[in-house]
């Protein structure tokens, strides 16, 4: 399913943010990407998406190398690929609804069955009764599982989660876990960049630890 091997990342100044990194992740497997700040996380769940690209070595991601991926194919690997970042990147001029709506409607979906996507979405992570409810007026959690909700309405085969419980409490961090948990169990493969404990242990699976862009 996704496969690095010998992979850096350099950027422009000389900055090396991965350094030889090989792994293999198995389709429906759930995998933690942890390491102190600035350890390479973030650039790792950018290459899985081709957001970024690698300096050397091949990202394989469902058998395209995102090395040499054309630009035109893109946007159908994205379509089966999820991802949550830290900063939600929500939409404050539309309501829960619209946001989660969008990536239909840049796929061109049917209205009918994009409004349908979209409610099982929100049903899907407990939001159906704040549909019409603009971010602002969500808390924390809610904007988080809102940004749940736009990444699964595709229903992708992959998702990919930036410290997604990072600026939570407790009990809200335990709701998304347990969402995460939900889409695993269906067979979803999921890869979850996270430094908080109390997930690691309460939700454990296998975990790719990075130091100074190397992975011990």
């Amino acid at each position: 399913m996704i496969q690095f091997n010998q992979v850096y990342k350099r950027y422009p100044g000389g900055h090396e943010a991965l350094k030889d990194v090989s792994f293999a992740i198995e389709a429906g497997e759930m995998v933690y990407l942890t390491g102190h700040s600035g350890a390479g996380k973030s650039t790792l769940l950018k290459l899985f998406a081709a957001i970024e690209r690698p300096t050397s070595g091949s990202v394989l991601v469902k058998g395209q190398n995102i090395r040499s991926i054309k630009r035109e194919a893109i946007p159908a690997l994205r379509r089966d690929i999820g991802l949550i970042f830290q900063d939600h990147k929500l939409l404050f001029d539309r309501n829960a609804f619209d946001n989660v709506l969008l990536p239909l409607q840049i796929c061109g979906f049917d209205p009918r069955e994009a409004a349908k996507r979209v409610r099982a979405a929100l049903d899907k992570v407990g939001l159906l009764a704040r549909e019409k409810a603009n971010p602002v007026a969500l808390s924390g959690g809610e904007q988080q599982r809102l940004c749940i909700a736009r990444a699964i309405v595709n229903r992708p085969n992959i998702l990919l989660a930036d410290e997604p419980t990072g600026n939570l409490d407790v009990e809200y961090a335990h709701e998304i876990m347990a969402i995460f948990q939900s889409f695993h169990q269906v067979g979803v493969t999921l890869v979850i960049s996270t430094h908080d404990e109390g997930v690691l242990q309460n939700f454990p699976a296998r975990a790719l630890h990075l130091k100074q862009g190397e992975l011990q």
